[in-house]
C-alpha cells in the first residue's frame, strides 16, 4: 500500500514537472536544434548503440553532431563541463567521463562528446568551441529543462505493463510517453514496434536490430580466439542476461556466466575471482561488453585473457527512419525562420 501510495506521488511529480517546464520560456533553448534520446525505465535500454547510429547517420546526412551527456556513475566529477573528446582524441579518462560517454567517444571519432549535469551549459560550450548543427541529447527523455526539437523513446513491451517508481521500474507514468515524436523498440518486429506505439499513444515507431562484431584484446595486445572455444561472459550492464543471450545467438560457446549491477567499478579481488571461475568452467577466455571494457581497461588484466564484444545497432526501417529524421530536422530549422 505505501509504495502504491509512494509511485502515484512521484508520477504526479514527474507529470507536474514536465508539463511546467512545457509552458513557453521555461526550457532552455540551444541555438542548434536538439535530438533527444531517452527511456521511460530506470536503467539501460541500449541507448549508447543508438546515439552512436544516429550520430552516424546524422554525419552521412552532412551534419556535425555533438554529443551531450550527464555522465551518470562517473567516480570522479569536475565543476563545470567535461570534454570527453574533440574532434581529434579522446582527452579524459573513464572515471572522469563515464563509462558510456567515454565509449561513444571512441566508437565516434570526429564527434565531441560533453559531459555535465546541465547540459544546457555542456551545450552552449559546445556551440563556442565545436559549431556544430544538431546536439544528440544523451538519456534526455526526463530532463526537461532543456528543450528539443526531436524526442526520440527507446521502451519495449515489458515497460507497457511497469510500475512507476518504487513500486516499477518507470521514471514517470506510461502516459507520459505520447510527447515523444518517435518510439524506438530494442530487437523487436515491425508488428512489436507498432505495438508498443500504439500503446504508447507515439504515431511514428521504429525498431533496432543488433550485431555482434569480431572480439578484441581488452587492455592488451591482439588475443586470437579460436572457432567455438569455451569462454567466460561477463556483464555489469542494465541486462546482461540479453548479453549473454547475444553471445549464444551468435555462435560462442558459453560456459559461464557472471553479470554484476549496470556501470560496477570492478575491484583487484573481483578479477581475481573471475579468472578462478573461468579457469574452473574450462573457458579460454572471459569475454564482456564494450561499456565493460573501458572500466576494466586500467585495471591488470594479465591472470586471464579479456576480450570484448563490439555491439552495433541499426534502426530499422533504415531508409525510412533517415528520411523522417532529415525532414524533422529540417522542419525545426523553417520554424525557426
Amino acid at each position: 500500500m505505501i509504495g502504491d501510495a509512494l509511485s502515484v506521488a512521484y508520477g504526479a511529480i514527474a507529470t507536474w514537472r514536465r508539463r511546467w517546464y512545457a509552458a513557453p520560456g521555461r526550457a532552455r533553448r540551444l541555438a542548434r536544434p536538439v535530438i533527444s534520446i531517452g527511456n521511460l525505465r530506470v536503467g539501460g535500454s541500449g541507448k549508447t548503440p543508438v546515439v552512436a547510429a544516429i550520430a552516424r547517420m546524422l554525419i552521412a546526412q552532412g551534419e556535425r553532431p555533438v554529443v551531450l551527456s550527464r555522465g551518470y556513475a562517473r567516480r570522479k566529477v569536475t565543476p563545470g563541463v567535461t570534454v570527453v573528446s574533440d574532434r581529434e582524441r579522446v582527452l579524459v579518462d573513464v572515471e572522469h567521463a563515464g563509462d558510456e560517454p567515454l565509449l561513444l567517444a571512441r566508437t565516434l571519432p570526429g564527434v565531441p562528446v560533453l559531459v555535465c549535469a546541465e547540459r544546457f551549459a555542456a551545450g552552449t560550450l559546445a556551440e563556442s568551441r565545436f559549431d556544430p548543427t544538431v546536439h544528440l541529447l544523451d538519456d534526455g527523455f526526463q530532463h526537461v529543462r532543456l528543450a528539443r526539437d526531436i524526442d526520440l523513446l527507446l521502451a519495449d513491451e515489458s515497460d507497457l505493463d511497469d510500475r512507476v517508481l518504487p513500486a516499477g521500474r518507470l521514471r514517470e507514468p506510461l502516459a507520459n510517453a505520447a510527447v515523444a515524436h518517435a518510439v524506438i523498440v530494442p530487437g523487436g518486429s515491425a508488428d512489436t514496434a507498432h505495438k508498443v506505439g500504439e500503446r504508447l499513444g507515439v504515431r511514428q515507431s521504429f525498431r533496432t536490430t543488433r550485431v555482434l562484431g569480431a572480439p578484441h584484446g581488452v587492455g592488451r595486445g591482439a588475443v586470437a580466439l579460436a572457432s567455438a572455444a569455451p569462454v567466460f561472459a561477463v556483464a555489469a550492464v542494465a541486462k546482461p542476461e540479453r548479453f549473454f543471450a547475444d553471445l549464444r545467438s551468435d555462435g560462442f560457446n558459453v560456459v559461464g556466466t557472471k553479470a554484476f549491477r549496470d556501470h560496477h567499478w570492478f575491484s583487484v579481488a573481483e578479477l581475481a575471482g573471475l579468472a578462478d571461475a573461468a579457469r574452473r568452467a574450462g573457458a579460454s577466455a572471459i569475454v564482456t561488453t564494450e561499456k565493460d571494457a573501458v572500466r576494466l581497461e586500467p585495471l591488470d588484466l594479465s591472470a586471464f585473457p579479456f576480450l570484448a564484444v563490439p555491439l552495433e545497432t541499426t534502426i530499422e526501417p533504415t531508409a525510412v527512419f533517415d528520411e523522417w529524421l532529415r525532414t524533422r530536422l529540417a522542419a525545426s530549422r523553417a520554424a525557426v525562420h
